[in-house]
C-alpha cells in the first residue's frame, strides 16, 4: 500500500531531474529552427570551444557572457606533514601525505545567471 501512495503523491519542485542531453537538444531544436542534428553539432561545438579555452594551450578561463565563467587554477604541489594535532579528537595525532601539483577547475555564476535564481 505504502508504493501505490507514493506513486499518487504529487511532485514537488525537489523531484524535478536534470534535463539530459536528448531533452536539451529537443528542446532548442523546437524553440529555434534547427534540425536536432545541428542543434547536437553546435552543442558538440561549443564543448570543443570550452576545452580548447581550457586545455593546456588555451586562456585558462572561458566565459559565457552574463552567464557563467570557467576558469583553470594552478594547485601547488604540497609537503608531507607528520604528527599533526586532530582538532576533532584532542590529543591525537595523524599524518597528512604528500599532494601533487594540480589544475582545479572552478566555475563562477555571473550576473544574469544569479538573477535567474
Amino acid at each position: 500500500m505504502a508504493t501505490a501512495a507514493k506513486k499518487t503523491e504529487k511532485k514537488t519542485a525537489g523531484d524535478v531531474r536534470p534535463l539530459t542531453k536528448t531533452q536539451i537538444i529537443a528542446n532548442v531544436s523546437e524553440a529555434t529552427t534547427l534540425s536536432k542534428k545541428d542543434v547536437n553539432a553546435v552543442i558538440d561545438a561549443f564543448t570543443e570551444e570550452i576545452r580548447k579555452s581550457i586545455g593546456k594551450k588555451g586562456a585558462g578561463s572561458f566565459t559565457l557572457p552574463g552567464v557563467l565563467k570557467i576558469e583553470k587554477k594552478f594547485v601547488a604541489a604540497t609537503k608531507e606533514k607528520k604528527h599533526i594535532e586532530n582538532k576533532l579528537k584532542p590529543g591525537t595525532f595523524y599524518d597528512r601525505p604528500a599532494k601533487a601539483a594540480h589544475h582545479r577547475v572552478k566555475i563562477r555564476a555571473l550576473k544574469t545567471l544569479k538573477e535567474w535564481v
